[in-house]
């Protein structure tokens, strides 16, 4: 099976061409070093990685709160999911444009023409390149997103509704975001944190209020 994301072919078939942009001792330079840009190529960083995800996005402050933490993970992980998906619409039209490209090349009789049309095979080839390696990036945030999920999810929380954690996860974000707050804060972010906050409490008093209402009429029957 042919190794997937590799560019090493490309960028040979490629050096002749640098000779247009970039000075001859340039050139040289370049060739030296075809397997080490392959190689950073292949092991760039695309999105978090699973050190980022966990101080970064799942920070305490942020999501104080297992139930917070885990339901982050939930909206993270489908949002990777959403992109792979299209990624694999992208390769599959990108597979057929380049059939149509070769097919078309194979009854060109012009000669710029063809050379045209290689030139669009080969971007086109290294944007499959391109694809594959997001894909497995994606793939990657996904496993681990499922991973944190596994660590978040003890049993103290319901992992079925989102709404059900949020009174309390957000009481402590807000708290966490007052404690942040200093006489230099700007004044729509205080007038917006402590609105925030101000919500939360009235609305925890409304329910805990309509709880204590329904108890007392069922009461009653």
């Amino acid at each position: 099976m042919k190794e997937k994301r590799n560019i090493h072919e490309i960028i040979v078939r490629e050096e002749p061409y640098l000779h247009n942009i970039l000075d001859p001792a340039q050139v040289k330079k370049f060739k030296k070093m075809t397997s080490e840009l392959r190689d950073t190529w292949t092991k760039k960083q695309l999105f978090r990685t699973k050190t980022e995800m966990e101080f970064s996005v799942l920070n305490d402050g942020s999501f104080p709160t297992k139930a917070s933490k885990y339901w982050q993970c939930v909206r993270e992980q489908n949002s990777h999911m959403e992109s792979l998906v299209h990624l694999s619409f992208s390769y599959r039209k990108n597979e057929i444009e380049i059939k149509k490209l070769k097919n078309k090349l194979k009854k060109e009789s012009d000669a710029l023409e063809k050379e045209l049309i290689k030139v669009e095979i080969d971007e086109k080839t290294y944007a499959k390149a391109n694809t594959q390696l997001h894909a497995s990036h994606r793939m990657r945030e996904i496993l681990e997103g499922s991973n944190f999920k596994k660590i978040y999810n003890d049993g103290t929380f319901d992992n079925k509704d989102v709404n059900t954690h949020q009174m309390v996860s957000y009481k402590k974000i807000m708290e966490n975001k007052k404690n942040a707050l200093t006489p230099a804060s700007p004044q729509p972010e205080i007038f917006n944190i402590l609105s925030q906050a101000h919500t939360l409490s009235r609305v925890a008093q409304e329910r805990k209020t309509l709880k204590a209402t329904k108890r007392k009429v069922i009461k009653r029957k």
